[in-house]
């Protein structure tokens, strides 16, 4: 069943928000069930997962669709249909990024776990969220999903589908709440589980 969330006012980010995005997606991340174990030194894991969420939104910014709440409380990240996440050189030169930042291990365990999110994309045209995020500060007011909503609005007026993939089981009902179904998971090495999400056109 459907579920209608507060509507919150929301614009597409700009490089001058960067900053902002790089730290709300790092505070809503540190603890996540997937991505926070994935940096396994909480002394040095926000620093070290910050260098990473920088790569994925300054990338993320040459298509106009990602989206924050007015003082990037919560930030959405969508690749559009045909787009990709990361450049061609920007995907060259992850695995050295991950490296400087984390170390070898590190980085070779994260990019096997990209490997197996890429393995897992639908070959049908989409909008892919790539990253959703509130800052810690801000949570539990709404604005993630109010967010998540206006974005589908947005997406809807396309009549395209939608794809994400939730790292946090707690969030799989959120998602079906406005129209995602399950459509697979994935286990990681760690044995961490991923479930991947569809939403058709409307």
């Amino acid at each position: 069943m459907n579920r209608t969330y507060r509507p919150v006012s929301a614009r597409p980010a700009t490089r001058a928000d960067t900053d902002a995005i790089v730290d709300t997606l790092t505070t809503a991340f540190f603890r996540d069930p997937l991505w926070g174990p994935a940096f396994p030194d909480e002394q040095q894991r926000a620093v070290q997962a910050a260098a990473m969420w920088r790569l994925y939104v300054t990338s993320a910014l040459r298509y106009p669709w990602t989206l924050v709440t007015p003082g990037v409380e919560a930030a959405a990240v969508w690749i559009p249909p045909g787009g990709t996440e990361l450049t061609p050189q920007e995907e060259e030169g992850l695995e050295a990024l991950l490296t400087r930042a984390a170390g070898p291990e590190v980085a070779k365990a994260i990019l096997t776990i990209y490997d197996q999110l890429e393995a897992a994309h639908p070959d049908e045209p989409c909008f892919y969220l790539s990253l959703l995020g509130v800052h810690d500060d801000h949570r539990g007011k709404g604005l993630g999903m109010g967010l998540l909503a206006e974005c589908l609005t947005r997406i809807d007026a396309l009549g395209m589908p939608a794809y994400l993939e939730s790292s946090n089981p707690a969030n799989i009902a959120r998602y079906q709440s406005v129209g995602f179904t399950a459509r697979d998971t994935i286990t990681i090495a760690t044995g961490h589980v991923a479930t991947t999400m569809w939403r058709p056109a409307s």
